[in-house]
């Protein structure tokens, strides 16, 4: 007799919860590259990200029960509420972290030249999400918040223990530290051409 391992999210979630080691791993294999792909916008290396990863899992794994698929949150898809719980792990991590990330150096984001800018239509969503991880890790965390992941300024402030003044500061220099390295790549773009 073949044991049939479930097809949904859902009832892998449910049976991961119970301890099925074949379901967790599907689970897992499923939604790796989801869950990574959301934290690498978060942190600064794979290896980071990997960590936020896991204990995603891992959350998932002993509080799945908290997922209601056929209550009142049955319009909520499984992705969404893992989505939920990766950007809710990553803040914890960037959080933990905060005092190390401090120590960066804010210069280098602003180390780029001044030029007309038309590389962003240039640019395909891995260059400009390689633009996103170069940002100082404030501003990063920021940026992806609010322009990812529609978070507003209030939630981010609460999230990151900032202010919302702070919030909106570290939007608006991510965007114009992401503008200058556009406008860096254009310049190189044209000389190259000349």
């Amino acid at each position: 007799m073949v044991n049939h391992l479930p097809d949904s999210p859902e009832e892998l979630l449910i049976a991961s919860v119970k301890g099925d080691r074949k379901s967790q791993e599907r689970l897992y294999r499923l939604f790796y590259g989801f869950a990574m792909g959301v934290c690498l916008r978060y942190n600064q290396n794979r290896e980071e990200a990997l960590e936020i990863v896991n204990d995603s899992f891992m959350k998932v794994f002993t509080k799945g029960e908290q997922y209601d698929a056929s209550g009142r949150h049955s319009s909520y898809p499984f992705k969404a509420w893992f989505r939920r719980i990766i950007v809710n792990t990553a803040l914890d991590y960037y959080r933990s972290q905060q005092k190390h990330y401090f120590h960066e150096n804010l210069d280098e984001a602003y180390d780029v030249s001044s030029t007309e800018s038309n590389a962003l239509s240039q640019l395909n969503h891995d260059e400009l999400m390689e633009l996103v991880q170069r940002l100082p890790s404030g501003y990063r965390m920021v940026f992806n918040l609010f322009v990812i992941d529609g978070f507003s300024h209030e939630e981010i402030a609460q999230q990151l223990q900032i202010s919302v003044g702070t919030s909106k500061s570290n939007l608006s220099r991510a965007r114009e530290a992401l503008r200058k390295m556009i406008m860096k790549i254009e310049g190189a773009l044209t000389d190259n051409k000349n």
